[in-house]
C-alpha cells in the first residue's frame, strides 16, 4: 500500500482522533460505530475482561499477544478497550491507534506504525506520550513478528503498549523469540492471552438463568471439603443444572450463537454459514465446504475415543494420511479442536501414541447435520467430554500461561488392563509447589455410576465422574454432574 492509502485506513479506524481535534466528545463515535452497531443487534450483555487491565490500568509497555477462534469478538474486545480508554481523564484520544491489518503486509505494518504516530504528533505537546496500538488481525501477516520485533528494538514502540490479536497461532518460536524474549514489556502481565466462546458460568448469566455459580475450586483438589460443601448444597438443583447444560451444548458459546438460541430457540443457519466460512478460510481453502463438514462430523463422531489418523484418512478419502493430519493441525491451529494426547503414569505425553481431538465449542459439533444432509446430529454424551477436556485446557492456560498454545494441557491415561481415564492427572502449580490435576472421568449417566467409577478409583483411589445429573459423594470416586464440574473447573 502506498503511504495515502495506509494514512487513509488509519484515519477511518480511528474516529476518535476527529473528535479529539474538533473538541467534541472523545466517546460520540461509540453511537455510530458499525461493530458496536452489529454486536447491538445479538446483545445479551456478556461482555469479556481479557483486555480490562489494557482499558483500565497505566498505559505501560506492555506487549500482548491476544488470539482465538474468528467470530468469538477480538475486534469487539479492541474497540471496547478503545471506548474505554477514550473516556478516561488521564488519557487523549490521540494516544489510541487502532490498526485493521487483515490487508496489510509485514512493509504496510511498518509503515502503519510510522503515519499512526505522525498523524498523532499533535498530543506529543509539551512532552511526548505513550501510544496504546490495537492491531487487529496481525497474525495473518507473513513476518509480522519479526516487524513487531524490529519496532520493539528500533523505535519508540518500544516504550508502548502493543495488542496483536489474531486467529491463527503459526510458529510458536517466532512468536517466543521475537516478541516475548526481552519485548514483551517491564511489568507483569499475561502476555499470551486467549479468547474463547462463552464459558458454562458465562452461558448462565448471558442466558438469564437464575442458578447459583460455586466459584472455581483449585484444579488439584476437586474433592475438597470447600468443595464438598458447595455442590451439596446444589442437591435440589441438579436437574435445572442439567436442561441447562443440554442448552448450552445445544448452542455452545459464540456471543452470537447463544443470543439466537435464547430468543429464537435455535442457532440460525445464516450464522452457521459463517462458522463454516471461517473454517473453510483457515482450514480447507482449497477445498469445498463440504470437505470441512466431514472433517468436522469425523473428529464428533470419534471424540470419545483416540483417532486413528490412517485409517480416518482413507475413511474420508484424503489421499494421504499426511494431508489429513494437516487439516486436523490447521483446526488446531485455528482454536477450533484441542488436542488430548496419551500421557504415562508421570503425565509426560507418550510420543507417537494416538490423541484424542476435542471440538473447541459445542457448536461445531452440530455444524455438520445443521448444514450437510445425511450425517448424524452430536451425540450429547460426547459433546459432554469435549466440552469439560476443554474447559480443564482453558482453566491450565488460564492458571500457567503459555500451556495452551505449546500443546501442554489435558491428556488421557491407558490403564494396564486396556481402560481408559478421559483426563489424567497433569502437573499443575499449587500453593505449595507443584501438583497434579484432579483426575476425571466423563461419563453422562443419569443412573449405573459405580460400574463406571471403578477404573479412576483403583488407578487413583479417588477423582470425579462427571455425570448427567447424579450427585453421590459418598465413594472414593465422586459423581458429580458435569454442569457443576465445568462451573468447579472455570
Amino acid at each position: 500500500m502506498r503511504d495515502d492509502q495506509i494514512a487513509a485506513v488509519l484515519r477511518e479506524a480511528n474516529p476518535w482522533w476527529l473528535a479529539a481535534a474538533m473538541g467534541r466528545s472523545p466517546t460520540e463515535w461509540t453511537a455510530s460505530h458499525r461493530l458496536l452497531r452489529d454486536r447491538g443487534r445479538y446483545d445479551l450483555g456478556y461482555r469479556s475482561n481479557v483486555l480490562d487491565d489494557v482499558a483500565k490500568g497505566p498505559v505501560d509497555d506492555k506487549l500482548v499477544v491476544l488470539t482465538g477462534p474468528r467470530r468469538v469478538g477480538k475486534s469487539i474486545a479492541l474497540i471496547d478497550a478503545a471506548a474505554a480508554l477514550c473516556a478516561r481523564d488521564d488519557v487523549d484520544p490521540r494516544q489510541v491507534i487502532h490498526v485493521p491489518a487483515d490487508d496489510f503486509s509485514a512493509a504496510d505494518l511498518g509503515r502503519a506504525f510510522v503515519l499512526g504516530r505522525d498523524l498523532t504528533s499533535s498530543v506529543d505537546r509539551p512532552e511526548p506520550r505513550r501510544r496504546v496500538w490495537l492491531l487487529d488481525e496481525v497474525s495473518g501477516i507473513p513476518g509480522w513478528t519479526a516487524t513487531l520485533k524490529r519496532l520493539r528494538d528500533q523505535t519508540l514502540a518500544g516504550d508502548d503498549t502493543v495488542i496483536a490479536t489474531g486467529s491463527r497461532w503459526v510458529g510458536v518460536e517466532d512468536v517466543t523469540a521475537n516478541l516475548f524474549a526481552g519485548r514483551a514489556g517491564s511489568g507483569a502481565h499475561r502476555r499470551i492471552r486467549h479468547m474463547f466462546p462463552m464459558s458454562f458460568r458465562d452461558f448462565l448469566m448471558a442466558s438469564g438463568r437464575n442458578l447459583p455459580a460455586p466459584p472455581p475450586a483449585p484444579l488439584w483438589d476437586l474433592q475438597s471439603a470447600t468443595v464438598r460443601d458447595q455442590v451439596e448444597a446444589l442437591t435440589f438443583l441438579v436437574d435445572d443444572y442439567d436442561l441447562a447444560w443440554q442448552a448450552y451444548l445445544r448452542s455452545g458459546g459464540f456471543p452470537r450463537a447463544v443470543f439466537e438460541a435464547v430468543t429464537d430457540g435455535a442457532v440460525s443457519q445464516g450464522y452457521l454459514r459463517d462458522l463454516e466460512a471461517w473454517l473453510v478460510a483457515d482450514v480447507g481453502p482449497d477445498d469445498t465446504p463440504d470437505s470441512v463438514a466431514l472433517l468436522l462430523d469425523a473428529l464428533a463422531a470419534r471424540t470419545t475415543s483416540p483417532l486413528n489418523l490412517t485409517k480416518t484418512a482413507r475413511d474420508l478419502g484424503y489421499g494421504t494420511r499426511q494431508q489429513f493430519d494437516r487439516r486436523v493441525k490447521r483446526l488446531i491451529a485455528t482454536f477450533a479442536a484441542i488436542e488430548c494426547p496419551q500421557r504415562d503414569e508421570r503425565g509426560a505425553v507418550i510420543g507417537g501414541a494416538q490423541a484424542k481431538y476435542y471440538l473447541s465449542d459445542p457448536i461445531l459439533a452440530w455444524l455438520p447435520s445443521r448444514l450437510r444432509a445425511g450425517l448424524a446430529e452430536p451425540d450429547l454424551t460426547a459433546l459432554t467430554e469435549a466440552t469439560i477436556g476443554t474447559t480443564l485446557a482453558l482453566a491450565l492456560e488460564n492458571q500457567q500461561e503459555g500451556r495452551l498454545a505449546f500443546g501442554d494441557t489435558i491428556g488421557y491415561l491407558r490403564t494396564d488392563s486396556g481402560k481408559e481415564v478421559d483426563l489424567c492427572p497433569v502437573a499443575v502449580a499449587t500453593a505449595g509447589g507443584t501438583g497434579t490435576t484432579t483426575p476425571i472421568e466423563s461419563k453422562w449417566v443419569a443412573r449405573g455410576w459405580r460400574a463406571e467409577a471403578k477404573v479412576i478409583e483403583g488407578k487413583y483411589q479417588g477423582g470425579v465422574l462427571a455425570t448427567r445429573n447424579i450427585l453421590d459423594l459418598s465413594e472414593r470416586a465422586w459423581a458429580v454432574p458435569a454442569p457443576l464440574i465445568a462451573l468447579l473447573l472455570r
